[in-house]
């Protein structure tokens, strides 16, 4: 099967970024974002905007997709595109646009479940990285999501730990909020932490059981203890922001660890996989690495492009679907809350 020249285009809009991206065989050849700058004002996604401009950007960007990858439409075999989770409204752009394309090339219209892209991003092919066997373990961690999932196959998935409360992504978020920085904060967060003393501050994890995780309290906590100090001394954030970013950061990847060894321990799989946006995070992804030698795991880290939400994961996804024979009917349903 693999002999033959098979095009994918893979279309994804689930929340604020339109992307196109062209798979070849397992290879990406065009991965095109339009980023919305339109929700730094409001420090947040505002859905209304985001479907707005995903209205606009869809037709350039799978173009500008298929113009660098070098292929005409006709060339296609199918499109792949997000159906869920994500904001309804973006949802129906992305899937409105596919439907319509598929059948006017009268070519399958695969769906994809945006949090199965995270995953299986690690399956591009992409020199020098490598692929996870089966079973692994992968960590979802962006603004929306927190999820540990044992991956037996590639459409066999089980969420074993989820969030019960805020994501992490949304924990960096507030906490940036709170400390007067931008939106989103995680970046920020993670580049003064470099420079801070992660020991400075310490903050109380949350007590969940199992494999779950909770961010609300942290964030209630950091905000007390921001007012509490600000009261004592104005200029304490000034004063201490490294310090008070690194300590942040320190203990939510203190919380993702913890739990990772849990369930590496409980399943006794020592592949370890990330993906999400929060996985461009250079804390977690030196703790993944430490993870190798003080626990024994091989950890994943997909390239940085791969990790926010992009195209070329739903590509992917888009591919290996359809060497399984796998097709959408047209009156597929775009849904916000799917689960893997």
């Amino acid at each position: 099967m693999h002999s033959q020249n098979i095009y994918i285009l893979g279309i994804e809009s689930s929340c604020d970024d339109t992307a196109a991206s062209i798979i070849h065989n397992g290879k990406i050849l065009s991965n095109v974002i339009a980023n919305q700058k339109i929700h730094e004002a409001y420090g947040g996604v505002v859905p209304e905007l985001a479907s707005r401009a995903h209205q606009q950007n869809i037709v350039p960007v799978v173009h500008q997709a298929l113009e660098k990858a070098g292929i005409a439409k006709e060339d296609l075999n199918a499109v792949a595109f997000t159906r869920g989770p994500g904001l309804m409204g973006s949802l129906l752009v992305g899937t409105s646009f596919a439907k319509s394309l598929a059948y006017g090339l009268n070519i399958p219209l695969i769906d994809v479940n945006h949090m199965q892209g995270h995953i299986l991003a690690h399956y591009i092919d992409e020199e020098g990285f490598e692929k996870p066997p089966f079973p692994f373990l992968a960590m979802t961690i962006s603004g929306g999501h927190t999820q540990i999932v044992k991956v037996n196959h590639y459409f066999d998935m089980e969420v074993i730990g989820e969030t019960i409360d805020d994501a992490v992504g949304e924990a960096f978020d507030k906490s940036g909020k709170i400390l007067g920085l931008g939106y989103p904060a995680g970046p920020e967060i993670d580049k003064r932490a470099k420079q801070g003393n992660p020991k400075a501050f310490s903050f109380t994890k949350p007590k969940v059981d199992g494999l779950n995780f909770s961010f609300s309290g942290l964030k209630t906590g950091i905000m007390y203890f921001i007012q509490r100090e600000t009261k004592k001394n104005p200029n304490f954030i000034e004063e201490n922001l490294n310090d008070i970013c690194a300590s942040i950061q320190y203990t939510i990847i203190g919380i993702l660890i913890d739990k990772l060894k849990k369930a590496s321990k409980d399943t006794g799989i020592k592949h370890i996989a990330i993906g999400g946006g929060v996985s461009a995070n250079s804390g977690i992804r030196q703790a993944l690495k430490d993870g190798e030698h003080k626990f024994g795991w091989t950890t994943y880290i997909p390239k940085f492009e791969y990790t926010t939400d992009n195209a070329a994961m739903i590509a992917i996804v888009g591919y290996l679907k359809y060497l399984e024979g796998y097709s959408t009917e047209q009156n597929v349903m775009a849904s916000a809350r799917l689960k893997i």
